[in-house]
């Protein structure tokens, strides 16, 4: 919880700064938009959350979005399914990718993180091939649809804002994730075998299943994503459509205290390190005019969450260690 109102209070120093040094960034139009893009992936952080809390990684998820993104308007458009059975095929694509990645890593005992680079490269490239590198969209059709993503919510009692449609679909996964995690007894399962796969299954849990329940609650709100991505810009380019999204997700996740190592993870935290993800980028690109630095700046926040990470623990051993040792005197 420390670790989380820490984060929380960078934030707010962030926020703080970025009004000061920018006019720009109090304006309506950017913070709608940053409610928006918080929003997008805030939904693929909770998804790769999932995963490192059992001790995993997920590098796939922008793949799998690029995959998902160009799959339904090149179904919708080149293809004239109905909506109904386009949105099924992605949904069901997401989902099996989940179950190969869990299967693969239970069965076979691949590694997570070559299973999931793997993905990373054969996604996209199915995305290239059927689409012969080309870029799908939705053109001036499905604008019923596209509401889910650019719609807004007006507030009366507060003039000139209104809340993008995509906060609904994560108020609702975001309440659906946490109550699963914090009031089930598969979201204690995923959070032990984080702790200790092999004391979860000497404990009588089913730890191959659990991990299979991850991955594809990590692939399946990434397939989510992608809709709600290109939904949102109306194409996609199937060569950069979801590019490095899943360094944006994995950095929101360890920011919002999902430890690499396994074991913790706060849905809230999540959150909170996503919006931190994305007003950082915000302000580099206001304050600085160099967007091309965004990338650097990232890597920068995820070293650092991982060497905090790190000594948190090495502080909690120690004061273990001493505080055994000053009950054994």
């Amino acid at each position: 919880m420390k670790k989380i109102l820490g984060i929380l209070g960078l934030l707010v120093a962030v926020c703080l700064f970025a009004s000061w040094a920018s006019d720009s960034f109090r304006s309506g139009y950017n913070v709608e938009n940053l409610f928006r893009r918080t929003a997008l992936f805030g939904i693929i952080s909770i998804g790769v959350a999932f995963v490192i809390v059992t001790g995993g990684i997920d590098l796939s998820i922008g793949s799998v979005i690029c995959l998902v993104g160009c799959g339904l308007p090149w179904l919708l458009t080149v293809h004239h399914w109905s909506l109904p059975a386009a949105l099924l095929a992605v949904a069901l694509v997401s989902m099996g990718i989940g179950l190969a990645h869990g299967w693969l890593i239970t069965r076979l005992r691949l590694q997570p993180f070559i299973v999931t680079l793997c993905g990373l490269l054969l996604y996209r490239g199915i995305a290239r091939g059927f689409t012969n590198d080309q870029t799908v969209g939705f053109g001036d059709g499905f604008k019923g649809l596209r509401i889910l993503a650019t719609g807004k919510i007006a507030l009366p009692w507060i003039h000139g804002f209104e809340i993008p449609a995509p906060w609904v679909v994560l108020v609702v996964v975001a309440l659906a994730a946490a109550v699963f995690l914090n009031q089930t007894i598969y979201g204690r399962y995923l959070l032990t075998l984080g702790r200790n796969e092999d004391a979860a299954r000497y404990s009588g849990i089913n730890t191959g299943r659990m991990i299979l329940l991850a991955y594809v609650l990590s692939s399946t709100l990434a397939g989510l994503g992608g809709v709600l991505f290109v939904l949102d810009v109306n194409s996609a380019q199937p060569v950069d459509f979801g590019n490095f999204y899943e360094l944006y997700a994995i950095a929101a996740a360890v920011l919002g205290g999902c430890s690499l190592r396994g074991g913790e993870g706060s849905i809230f935290g999540v959150l909170i390190g996503t919006a931190l993800i994305l007003v950082l980028r915000n302000v580099v690109t206001l304050v600085t005019n160099h967007s091309n630095i965004e990338f650097a700046i990232i890597g920068a926040v995820i070293l650092i969450g991982v060497i905090a990470d790190e000594l948190v623990k090495r502080l909690a051993l120690r004061r273990r260690a001493a505080r055994e040792s000053a009950e054994l005197a």
